[in-house]
């Protein structure tokens, strides 16, 4: 038989069979389509050695009026602004203490407690010590004045610091009655955990009867003999104790203070933790007191709402920038200020009138320049309302009082029970509840906006889950993705569909994050599998070409080029610039895309393969020498049976040759009724594409 080209549809379709889809893609990981043919996609590189601290939630990048080029970010612990590679921690204050904190060491641990009446914190706040004297041996006062993060918080008069070493018998002091402390404002949960967050219990916990002990030993994520130094009340079966941000369940304990756990309880996963981490009771009542139950932990109780992230959003007022944790204040950077500058919540400033004290989000509208919050309090009141949207006098941050002779007021959405997103497109803003959606526009006085239900029914995952590119917005919803355009609302046809909501990780929804590269026409959404509590997958829409694929990463966040040369990502502490050649920041980076299996006419008679001419290009390659892919031919008998018969073989270009020049033919043996193709590489620096390959494929009878 003559030579057949192989040509495959574009995009991956895995949601049918893989028989159904023949001639199309059914696998494929860090690969784009363009013109109808598969690439690997660019690589990334860290942005600088810098590390913020956190996971990142939002990503916002602007450009003042003298040029200087700033890149916000927000994490569940702070918020900073970066420039030149620099994080600029501008969180705001929360509350200051002057002359009223003294500390406790305990000889041989580097635990500190400090005690500060009513100091409002919770675990993982930050605080910044001034003013302290040595507790006389090992812990200086330059070991102390520093900023610290709250370890734990055993009631609301004390909390726990670490510091670098561990106290001696001479750190006896309380390090003087001069000692200052500013405090941040409350941290944010980094993981959604049943039973915490927003009405479930006391804001800060309920801790002053809570036991707490801490580990013996360092814990990694698989050891089930937990080794504290008091097990004693926290020692009974289906006792659940707190780790960090795990739950274990204990089976059984023995004398030396070694209890028996089942790791990742309650939902959460396990992972390793340090020794001298704090162990605490979440339930259970050998205790005879409320066990541990707050910000950040699991709740004690029967309570199984899911706590809100810390989430951020953000919109430039001129030059400067306004920002709201989710649920919280609205806070104000003002450029002239400087990098070393905190924010500053609106509604202490000079003048403010009326400022919302709660918001789920805000935004400057472009045209018409109006401060909006989404979800506020209600006017004169601290009672928030989920539906309640707020804005400013035009012009104005601090005018929220409507009058006569302004253009303040409020709206109240018709539909659903809260406010989910607020995006803005050219024309108007778009706005979800968990429910509808909504068009919001700017009509003037006296009612300034003007709301329209635009559609009933819909879902959307989270408050990062929609984009916008021009007039056009995506999301995806509880169970399907969507569409607006042209005033219709669509579900949108998705060949990857069960790939994505059969393997998400329905408790950590909120962190999903969606974004676009307008270079490669892409919308993307990175998610949570089914197998890991932060985003560790992506799932990419071309709208240009309409089709699908996927892939693994873990990315936080992203934002599109814009005023930076490339997309930036977050994960993991670091920025990295992406689309830049293509390797995993300087290490090899992996990709592959797989066919859907081929046979001759119906399949009934068995095929022969002899030999593939591939078509591959490693046209942008930085490793001149030894770019190179592997093509896999894999056969199988039925559709129901595994592949049986492979054969591999290397194809690469010639080192020597001014143009590109491929291997000319791969020989292979491969029988069966049908068979798949795979090409796939993990060199260093290799950008690969691939073309319409052709086989040498022969008839080989019927059985």
């Amino acid at each position: 038989m003559p030579l057949q080209k192989l040509q495959f549809k574009p995009g991956i379709v895995s949601d049918v069979t893989s028989y159904s889809n023949e001639g199309g893609y059914v696998d494929g990981d860090k690969i784009r389509f363009r013109l109808g043919f598969p690439e690997k996609i660019g690589g990334w590189l860290k942005y600088s050695a810098n590390i913020y601290q956190g996971a990142v939630r939002s990503l916002h990048n602007w450009i003042a009026l003298d040029g200087s080029n700033y890149l916000s970010l927000g994490t569940t612990f702070k918020y900073y602004i970066e420039e030149g590679g620099t994080f600029n921690d501008i969180t705001p204050i929360r509350a200051t203490t002057t002359n009223g904190i003294t500390f406790a060491a305990t000889n041989g641990s580097a635990i500190i407690t400090a005690t500060d009446s009513a100091h409002g914190a919770v675990e993982g706040d930050f605080v910044t010590i001034s003013g302290a004297a040595s507790l006389g041996g090992l812990i200086t006062a330059a070991r102390l004045n520093v900023e610290h993060q709250i370890v734990t918080v055993p009631n609301g008069n004390t909390y726990t610091i670490i510091v670098s070493v561990a106290a001696n018998s001479s750190d006896t002091g309380n390090g003087g009655s001069g000692v200052d402390g500013v405090y941040q404002i409350n941290s944010g949960l980094n993981s959604a955990v049943g039973g915490t967050g927003w009405g479930a219990g006391l804001f800060g916990g309920i801790t002053t009867s809570a036991l707490q002990t801490q580990l013996n030993e360092a814990l990694d994520n698989s050891e089930t003999a937990v080794d504290v130094d008091d097990e004693t009340g926290m020692n009974t079966a289906n006792d659940v104790i707190l780790v960090d941000e795990e739950l274990m369940l204990v089976a059984s304990t023995t004398d030396d203070d070694t209890m028996t756990v089942t790791r990742g309880h309650g939902g959460t996963t396990a992972v390793a933790h340090d020794d001298n981490t704090i162990v605490r009771l979440a339930i259970g009542n050998a205790d005879g007191g409320d066990d541990f139950s707050g910000w950040g932990d699991a709740s004690s109780g029967g309570v199984t709402t899911t706590g809100e992230l810390r989430i951020w959003t953000e919109d430039n007022f001129g030059e400067d920038l306004l920002i709201n944790p989710r649920d919280g204040a609205i806070y104000y950077w003002d450029k002239t200020d400087g990098l070393t500058t905190k924010a500053v919540e609106i509604s202490t400033i000079t003048g403010a009138s009326d400022v919302p004290i709660l918001a789920k989000q805000i935004m400057v509208s472009d045209q018409d320049r109006h401060v909006i919050a989404f979800g506020s309090n209600t006017l004169g009141t601290a009672i928030q309302d989920p539906l309640l949207i707020r804005f400013s006098d035009q012009e104005s941050l601090l005018d929220w009082t409507p009058t006569a002779i302004n253009t303040a007021g409020d709206l109240r959405l018709g539909g659903g029970s809260q406010f989910i997103q607020a995006i803005e497109t050219k024309q108007q803003i778009l706005v979800f509840t968990d429910k509808t959606l909504h068009s919001m526009r700017f009509i003037g006085p006296p009612f300034t906006f003007g709301l329209q239900e635009l559609s009933k029914n819909i879902t959307i995952m989270g408050p990062k889950a929609a984009v916008a590119v021009d007039d056009v917005v995506f999301w995806i919803g509880q169970d399907a993705f969507y569409i607006y355009s042209n005033g219709q609302t669509q579900q949108m046809p998705c060949t990857v569909k069960d790939k994505v909501f059969l393997d998400i990780n329905t408790e950590q929804l909120e962190k999903i994050y969606g974004s676009v590269n307008t270079a490669f026409n892409e919308i993307i959404w990175f998610y949570p599998s089914s197998e890991s509590i932060d985003n560790d997958r992506y799932v990419i829409y071309n709208y240009q070409d309409k089709i699908w694929y996927y892939g693994n990463m873990s990315r936080d966040a992203w934002i599109d080029r814009g005023l930076r040369t490339n997309p930036i990502a977050a994960n993991g502490g670091y920025l990295y610039y992406h689309e830049i050649g293509f390797d995993d920041d300087g290490s090899a980076m992996s990709s592959y895309i797989e066919s859907a299996p081929i046979d001759i006419g119906d399949g009934e008679k068995f095929a022969f393969i002899k030999r593939i001419i591939p078509d591959l290009t490693f046209n942008g390659s930085t490793n001149l020498s030894t770019p190179n892919a592997t093509f896999t031919v894999k056969a199988r008998n039925f559709p129901g049976a595994n592949f049986t018969d492979t054969d591999s073989l290397t194809t690469t270009r010639t080192s020597t040759s001014p143009v590109e020049s491929f291997t000319e033919k791969l020989d292979v043996r491969v029988r069966g009724r049908s068979f798949a193709l795979r090409i796939e590489s993990d060199a260093i620096g290799c950008k690969w594409k691939l073309g319409s390959p052709r086989i040498d494929v022969r008839e080989d009878g019927r059985r």
